[in-house]
């Protein structure tokens, strides 16, 4: 970043390459749609270029770099609950219901063995009950998980206290393993989904 500071087109680019995917998952699981993951990912990395004068080296980058995405992912949801807003997923077929084209065929064609669809389905899982979260405690979770952030970090990235993060990610994961359980004890997925309701 002190590269970019001193304007390294090649350093930034190096920065967006080690940053992108994982920034564009973070902000999938806050938003809720890859589209618009991947436009916030470039804004935030539009806000971080434009900011790269202004950057003093306190902390790691990657805590700053989520401090912008938790923001904006913050702001879109505001814009957005503001706007009616209808979204159409380009991977489902209206013809084919939940599935789309490319799932059907797999499923048709026999190679889709049952280990790749019960991993598929755990996955899906995992990130409805990780939706159920609030806010707060769903990019604690995300930047906890899948970013391997300490309490200090992620304190430092959404403007809280390191306490006060340990106190969210103990009841993020007692919410988590409420939706869970259920599914786990049976395997049956309605059972998850009676619960976001409660």
């Amino acid at each position: 970043m002190l590269e970019v500071r001193d304007d390294s087109a090649t350093a930034f680019e190096e920065l967006m390459r080690r940053y992108q995917d994982r920034l564009v998952t973070v902000l999938e699981h806050l938003v809720g749609h890859r589209e618009q993951a991947e436009d916030l990912a470039q804004d935030v990395f539009l806000r971080v270029y434009r900011s790269r004068k202004s950057y003093i080296p306190g902390s790691k980058f990657s805590t700053w770099l989520f401090t912008i995405a938790n923001n904006a992912a913050s702001n879109s949801r505001r814009s957005r609950s503001r706007r009616k807003e209808v979204n159409v997923d380009s991977g489902a077929s209206l013809s084919t219901g939940a599935f789309g084209i490319e799932q059907m065929a797999q499923a048709a064609s026999g190679f889709m063995p049952a280990r790749l669809a019960d991993k598929a389905e755990m996955r899906d899982i995992v990130r409805e009950a990780i939706a159920t979260l609030s806010e707060r405690q769903r990019m604690a979770v995300l930047l906890c998980k899948f970013e391997s952030m300490s309490y200090e970090e992620i304190a430092e990235a959404m403007e809280m206290t390191p306490q006060a993060i340990k106190s969210l990610l103990s009841r993020a994961r007692g919410n988590l393993r409420e939706v869970l359980e259920p599914y786990l004890d049976s395997g049956s997925r309605e059972r998850l989904q009676s619960n976001e309701g409660n």
